[in-house]
């Protein structure tokens, strides 16, 4: 959750919404995501809005659960005043910062506000990101008996002096540790990766993706290093500390961890995501590409129900004002028209493996599909069924793509 919140529409106090977000949602999924802003250090390369203990300006992380379960219960009352009809939560998301900073007993208070709120679906995915120092065995399976499924441990590397360059402050070998502490407590698990990390070779990048990989994680994600204006790292570079992230590199980092991936009998399902079966696909991401509703709690956090889009206030000092006086904790909110949600399905569904229907796109769009079958960036076979299926190369051009998807 990138830390910048754009510009529009102020949202009203009592953060109701358009009777029109009623319109098709018996279509549409329904998710859960909490932002837990916490984090016991700031590392140099992250954009995300997260607070250190001396950043939150008097706010008390000790209070955090009960705040976010007063949202959840705000939330109820805004969604069926607008006329939404009752549907369970398919999946519920925990993303920071760093949500096992907080006692376990505060994620599963608000796992259970969650719950009693709206109820899950069967077969509801719950996932908590969890960093490899801040957790343990007992804690892992207090998780499990709260009704989480699934941990993301963040890994990002393999090799320490990668590691240091991140700021992360694991220790590499912790992680098939906590890996098998999860299974043991029934939770699947996914690592999350980056790669590009300025100093970081091909070789060293081969040695994370086989240490990921001897773990035999059910879900492992691959994000480019992206140095984003306002970080440590970006100051790092602009001094000339640091080296910059070389993208032809990158590019075959990511080429590598496709071919490693595949061959582990993983298959990616998004540009930066790969499952070692569909089961085992993040649905709780996939419902952001897919167009579906969620409400994101905690400051900060992103919500999108019907066309309806809104982020809250990013300071958790802030965020605590608006709950305490019962007004809603967003910020501003967008009402997006019908040719931007269809300009927003083309960007989101080109980057899934299921693809996008070429009926989405204009008649300036199905026309660029020859020229882009031809350089490789589509599949041919795919497309004659009317779809639009990236190829590896597609995949590593995926921007591009839609631009000229979108060309008008």
């Amino acid at each position: 959750m990138p830390s910048a919140l754009p510009l529009a529409d102020p949202a009203p106090l009592d953060g109701l919404l358009p009777a029109s977000v009623a319109d098709g949602a018996d279509l549409r999924n329904f998710g859960v995501y909490v932002h837990v802003p916490f984090c016991r250090v700031r590392c140099g390369y992250c954009d995300f809005n997260t607070y250190t203990a001396d950043e939150l300006r008097g706010a008390k992380r000790t209070d955090y659960a009960g705040q976010a379960v007063a949202e959840i219960g705000m939330a109820q009352k805004v969604l069926a005043e607008a006329g939404l009809p009752a549907r369970k939560v398919e999946t519920v998301f925990f993303g920071g910062g760093t949500p096992t900073m907080l006692p376990v007993n505060d994620l599963a208070a608000m796992l259970s506000a969650v719950i009693g709120t709206w109820g899950l679906a069967d077969g509801a995915e719950v996932t908590t990101e969890a960093n490899p120092d801040s957790v343990d065995a007992a804690y892992l399976l207090s998780l499990a008996d709260a009704g989480f499924t699934r941990v993301s441990f963040g890994m990002q590397s393999a090799v320490p002096h990668v590691l240091a360059t991140l700021e992360r402050t694991h220790d590499p070998d912790r992680i098939p540790l906590v890996v098998q502490w999860a299974r043991d407590a029934g939770l699947q698990v996914s690592l999350d990766l980056i790669y590009g990390t300025p100093g970081e070779s091909l070789d060293d990048w081969h040695a994370s993706l086989d240490q990921a990989l001897a773990q035999q994680p059910d879900h492992l994600s691959a994000y480019s290093l992206i140095v984003e204006d306002g970080t440590k790292l970006a100051r790092q570079i602009r001094r000339g500390e640091v080296a910059e992230p070389d993208e032809d590199l990158q590019a075959d980092m990511y080429e590598l961890a496709d071919e490693l991936l595949g061959a582990a009998g993983y298959s990616w399902y998004e540009v930066s995501n790969w499952s070692k079966s569909p089961e085992h696909e993040s649905r709780h991401n996939l419902a952001y590409w897919q167009g579906h509703d969620w409400w994101g709690v905690g400051p900060g956090a992103h919500s999108h129900v019907g066309g309806v889009r809104w982020w809250n206030v990013k300071h958790p000092a802030a965020y605590a004002d608006r709950i305490l006086a019962g007004q809603s904790p967003a910020a501003g909110r967008e009402t997006l028209d019908d040719e931007t949600r269809r300009v927003e399905r083309v960007l989101l569904r080109t980057r899934i493996r299921e693809g996008l229907d070429v009926a989405e796109l204009t008649a300036s769009g199905r026309t660029a599909v020859a020229g882009l079958i031809a350089d490789g960036l589509v599949d041919g076979a795919a497309a004659l069924r009317g779809r639009i299926e990236l190829t590896l190369r597609g995949r590593l051009l995926a921007d591009a793509v839609v631009r000229r998807l979108l060309d008008e």
